[in-house]
């Protein structure tokens, strides 16, 4: 089963969860942006919109704006073949918090039901998106929604580095993509070396 992994801005670096799952999953490849520090939407979902194309079924991971950006695409394009999606921490980029150029294009957050499978994961003290916010939108996307608590921004600052917690939220998703196959006799168990 294909992983998409999704950075947000400034890309994710080499301790960050995405960067370890990118390294460590079969199958997973890790999107490419061609600016990470000024994010563009047009420019970014073009991006994401030619590895899914390259990917169909793929199971999409994003973190912050990634997963602002997933959301995007589910809108734009609800044809896509899209297996599922973890969205951790997404940005809310109608916030007046960062000053980074680019971020507002992002905006407003789209509210169209997803068309495949999805989870919400969420954080009582992220400053980049309210946990009621979060939990509204994850409700308009159609989406299960996960509250880790005083998780901070779900990244490596507070202490989610290989984050054994979202591999098992991943495999949830894997799981209920191959369950939905014909003929799937057993359990993929990719992750399981990881957990």
């Amino acid at each position: 089963m294909s992983v998409l992994i999704v950075p947000g801005l400034h890309d994710s670096e080499p301790a960050h969860w995405q960067s370890r799952w990118a390294a460590e999953i079969d199958q997973a490849e890790r999107v490419q942006q061609k600016n990470w520090h000024q994010p563009d939407l047009e420019s970014w979902l073009d991006a994401l919109h030619r590895h899914v194309l390259r990917r169909p079924g793929t199971v999409l991971v994003g973190h912050s704006l990634g997963a602002t950006l997933i959301a995007h695409l589910a809108a734009r394009f609800p044809e896509l073949p899209i297996g599922g999606a973890l969205l951790v921490a997404p940005a809310d980029p109608e916030l007046r918090i960062s000053k980074v150029h680019g971020i507002a294009s992002f905006g407003p957050l789209p509210d169209v039901p997803f068309q495949f499978p999805a989870i919400v994961v969420a954080s009582r003290t992220d400053p980049y998106m309210a946990i009621e916010r979060a939990r509204i939108i994850a409700n308009m996307w159609d989406a299960a929604f996960v509250d880790l608590g005083d998780a901070g921004h779900i990244n490596v600052a507070s202490g989610h580095g290989s984050w054994a917690e979202g591999l098992r939220l991943l495999d949830q998703l894997l799981w209920r993509r191959s369950a939905g196959r014909e003929h799937q006799a057993v359990r993929p168990s990719a992750l399981s070396r990881l957990h």
